[in-house]
């Protein structure tokens, strides 16, 4: 990569940085690409000539977004002490921060879009770190993994952890419990 190039990426990068910095923080329609260009260090003219504007650059940042979590969320398959955990260090990270965009949803398309483009990426999680347990495809796995979703959604982290105030062992342990007791593998009941 030249110079220019790579002053370049450093520059998206930076904005980048500073949208995931503002936009997990605050309200989308509260952050303007002036408070964008100033956390960024850049003009708002660099933000337009890399990004083309807001939307796009939330665009941006949630593909960015989505490729960090696809890399931290590498879990063994079938091993849900190790998938709860990992799953734990992301949302108590980013957790918050999914919430407020999640609350967007309805206003915000370039939200909707992000949030989309999560929920397939969360599914497809799930049918890579459960593919032990997973029924072939039909109605009997979209079941399973319909469950698998509900017990591993950021809703479920904020109502143990910020709502009922649980410690993150205890979450953990509740989700465990969880995943442990909707085991297709265990059901006769069919």
């Amino acid at each position: 990569m030249g110079a220019r190039a790579a002053a370049m990426e450093a520059t998206r990068t930076r904005v980048l940085e500073a949208a995931a910095t503002l936009w997990t923080q605050r309200w989308y329609d509260d952050v303007t690409l002036q408070h964008l260009a100033d956390e960024a260090g850049v003009s708002v003219q660099t933000i337009v000539n890399h990004f083309g504007g807001k939307d796009e650059l939330a665009d941006a940042m949630a593909d960015r977004m989505a490729s960090q979590t696809a890399v931290t969320r590498q879990a063994p398959t079938g091993d849900v002490a190790a998938i709860v955990a990992i799953l734990f260090e992301d949302y108590e990270r980013h957790g918050d921060a999914n919430l407020l965009w999640i609350a967007q949803i309805d206003r915000v398309p370039a939200i909707a879009r992000a949030a989309a483009q999560a929920r397939v990426q969360h599914r497809e999680w799930l049918e890579r770190v459960f593919a032990d347990r997973l029924p072939e495809p039909g109605p009997a796995r979209e079941h399973a993994l319909n469950l698998h979703y509900a017990a591993t959604d950021v809703y479920l982290w904020k109502l143990w952890r910020r709502d009922l105030g649980l410690s993150r062992e205890d979450a953990e342990h509740g989700m465990r419990d969880l995943l442990t007791s909707i085991d297709p593998r265990k059901r006769n009941d069919e």
